[in-house]
């Protein structure tokens, strides 16, 4: 079983995520994080709406903040310290 797979219920027709998997779903809250993650050019510094705005692409629920902080605490993103500029490396 692939990881997407998994992640079916969370996902509509379109292949956009509609909610976040809660905190007793940590391993497919990880494995969506992470599919969003391939979602940003490697090697591309983008800005804080940038990286907002590609995480709207994937997803129904709208909220970029927690999906963005979360990527950058599970070390998926890398950012300044002024979070003025996010990267993929």
């Amino acid at each position: 079983m692939n990881d997407l797979a998994t992640l079916q219920g969370y996902m509509n027709e379109e292949g956009k995520f509609t909610s976040l998997p809660g905190k007793r779903q940590k391993h497919k809250q990880l494995l969506m994080l992470q599919h969003l993650a391939t979602k940003i050019e490697k090697g591309k510094k983008f800005t804080e709406m940038q990286i907002n705005e590609i995480i709207n692409m994937h997803t129904t629920f709208k909220d970029p903040a927690t999906l963005r902080r979360l990527m950058w605490g599970h070390k998926l993103i890398k950012r300044t310290l002024d979070g003025t500029a996010y990267w993929r490396e």
